[in-house]
């Protein structure tokens, strides 16, 4: 007679928690430690395939995560404490949402029966964060807490990422029951399209393949869809002149004689005016962002535009398209690619002659050009330089100011996540913590963190768990002594008036 298999053994809510990163393949968390968290931090101690980074604040951690996610194409994993902890990591929250990052946020909460109640180290965390995650979701329950993990990762690394919360009350961590991992899921109210239409992708062909002066306009989507070798392929195969935007920089190589520069305000000449005369835009993972866009009555008044996006609702949100293909943008351009070969149409030699023979004019005035007889340090050496020494093939992370602008212009990216900086929310301090996780993620690979004197300050805090890590970065600051863009627009707009911008 058969012996009755043994029921698996009830496991802790932390210990569930440990096992659920386990499952996903998380190597890293950035945290700080706190009360409503100390059960999962018992159960972290007792394992080892999961390395905790102790940073020194949560904002830090939150950021770190960024820079860990951007620059490997990975999840970011951070974990904080109730209350003050989750408001500090708010910031890194909106910085990611921004931004399309990956992560997923885990907060501790005070125990269920007190919520509510204005208990110790308690807030909102679900209603505070609303506005600027993809999803959170608050486990009342131990033996939801698998699941709804499963679902947390889901959702942050799915159609267009971002970032997920998921708060923890602390009785949850210590109640018990049977540990199982869904090994797939389904969510009825999300269902990311990932293949375009083929009648729409034929249709945009058709319309590409007609133009006179085409332009490729791509950003950060490029990136976040690991499509930029289909895009190089793309792009090489059309002959058309290509621009990124700051989050889309290394999705083209910047030393291929096709890429016209960084369009937009901080853009270069040739790339802004190929955007305004273009008579077909092919627009790929971008979101029209006002700091490219500039008037919208004025923007690209030629065009016809074709969008390419994961996220249905960025299409025609700012700028009204006319020919939308919703899809991952991998497997968008890589049908683009099948069916373009399967076509006899070809583009106008003739026409994209002309049109290559107006941008080289353009891009004959050298719009980047500055004095190189200064006796000063200009900060385009300095970062041109910092080229040079890493051989074009650092990971640079960048705060938010002149020298983001500066690193953005003249390092010349050639390789996706490689250049990490803050772009929608503009975040100021993230350059450091965002270096702290591109080299956790890439540990022999050369980490530069170009930033100002002002960026820096803002989570200098970080230099210490560098210290304890024994992290090999570089930091490159450029150091004018001013709030250097504040200070450039009250040049521009306020007569040189320069209100609190000065530090000595």
């Amino acid at each position: 007679m058969s012996e009755t298999p043994a029921k698996p053994a009830a496991i802790t809510g932390a210990e569930i928690f440990v096992r659920c990163l386990q499952e996903e393949g998380v190597e890293v968390v950035f945290g700080y430690p706190g009360g409503a968290v100390l059960h999962i931090y018992d159960a972290l101690y007792r394992q080892d395939s999961i390395a905790h980074i102790l940073v020194r604040h949560e904002q830090g951690a939150v950021h770190a995560a960024e820079g860990y996610a951007k620059s490997s194409d990975r999840c970011g994993v951070a974990l904080v404490t109730s209350g003050p902890g989750a408001t500090n990591a708010v910031t890194g929250i909106a910085d990611a949402y921004m931004d399309s990052v990956p992560l997923v946020v885990f907060s501790g909460q005070v125990p269920t029966h007190l919520i509510g109640n204005d208990a110790f180290q308690e807030v909102d965390t679900v209603g505070i964060t609303r506005p600027c995650v993809k999803h959170n979701f608050l486990v009342k329950d131990v033996k939801d807490l698998a699941l709804t993990i499963k679902k947390a990762f889901y959702v942050a690394t799915s159609g267009r990422p971002g970032p997920v919360v998921v708060d923890i009350p602390k009785d949850v961590t210590a109640d018990t029951c049977v540990f199982e991992y869904p090994k797939q899921i389904k969510m009825r109210s999300y269902n990311p399209t990932m293949r375009g239409h083929s009648g729409q992708i034929r249709k945009a062909l058709e319309l590409i393949l007609s133009a006179k002066k085409p332009m490729l306009y791509t950003g950060g989507g490029v990136i976040l869809g690991r499509a930029s070798e289909a895009l190089t392929e793309l792009t090489r195969k059309l002959g058309y002149p290509i621009t990124n935007t700051l989050m889309g920089l290394g999705a083209y190589p910047a030393s291929d004689p096709q890429f016209v520069g960084m369009l937009g305000m901080h853009g270069t000449y040739e790339a802004n005016m190929g955007m305004h005369y273009a008579d077909v835009l092919i627009a790929i993972g971008v979101r029209f962002d006002d700091r490219v866009t500039g008037n919208i009555e004025k923007f690209c008044p030629y065009a016809k535009i074709v969008h390419v996006d994961v996220d249905p609702a960025s299409i025609s949100k700012n700028v009204k398209v006319d020919i939308p293909i919703v899809g991952q943008v991998e497997s968008v351009l890589r049908e683009m690619i099948r069916e373009l070969e399967s076509m006899n149409t070809k583009p106008d030699t003739e026409a994209l002659t002309a049109w290559w023979r107006q941008i080289e004019e353009w891009r004959a005035k050298d719009c980047l050009k500055y004095d190189k007889s200064s006796p000063l340090i200009k900060p385009q050496y300095v970062v041109r330089k910092l080229w040079e020494l890493t051989g074009g093939d650092a990971f640079v992370t960048s705060d938010v100011g002149q020298h983001q602008m500066w690193a953005a212009q003249f390092y010349g990216f050639d390789k996706p996540n490689r250049w990490i900086n803050s772009g929608g929310l503009g975040t100021m301090g993230v350059g450091l913590p965002f270096a702290m996780g591109a080299q956790f993620a890439n540990p022999d690979a050369t980490v530069a963190c170009v930033t100002g004197e002002a960026s820096i300050q803002m989570c200098i805090q970080e230099l210490s768990t560098c210290l304890q890590y024994h992290l090999p970065i570089k930091i490159v600051n450029l150091n004018n002594r001013y709030l250097g863009m504040v200070r450039q627009w009250q040049e521009f707009f306020y007569q040189g008036r320069y209100a609190m911008s000065y530090m000595d």
